[in-house]
């Protein structure tokens, strides 16, 4: 029986670019002082409410503990803050100090600036088959857990 080539598939050239793409994005955030992970929960943060770990972790598809850990690394950097919730004195909300609001646009042109080094020679079109290509996947997965690094 033949063996395929590591090219044949589509999930190797998938892998080749993602890794890539998401290499070049992480080097850019953490000149910023922040990983992809952190910055995924922080651009979650922004325009919202003060909200619950717990909602974050349903929302990103992340462990609460995960999600602990990225919140006590940025309460550490002063980009977050911590506080009781209103309706549930043993529970707590998330929310952006004005540094991680301020900073938030700064990491999301540099998602932007990441995007325009790889994908700027694809045509509109191009860039539109693919983003609904890998969108039906997700979707017909099922696939919840948002990607993080």
């Amino acid at each position: 029986m033949p063996v395929s080539d590591l090219s044949a598939h589509l999930g190797y050239w998938l892998r080749f670019v993602s890794n890539h793409v998401s290499l070049a994005f992480a080097r850019k955030v953490e000149g910023r002082g922040v990983t992809v992970a952190e910055w995924v929960l922080l651009r979650m943060l922004h325009g919202a409410e003060p909200t619950a770990p717990s909602r974050l972790a349903d929302r990103l598809g992340l462990t609460r503990g995960a999600v602990s850990k990225l919140a006590d690394r940025l309460l550490a950097k002063g980009l977050i803050v911590r506080a009781a919730s209103e309706s549930d004195g043993r529970a707590h909300t998330l929310a952006l100090t004005p540094e991680g609001a301020a900073l938030v646009p700064v990491l999301a042109a540099l998602a932007d600036e990441n995007d325009a080094e790889f994908f700027a020679d694809l045509t509109a079109d191009e860039r539109a088959v693919i983003a609904g290509a890998l969108r039906r996947i997700v979707e017909k997965r099922g696939l919840r857990a948002v990607p993080v690094d």
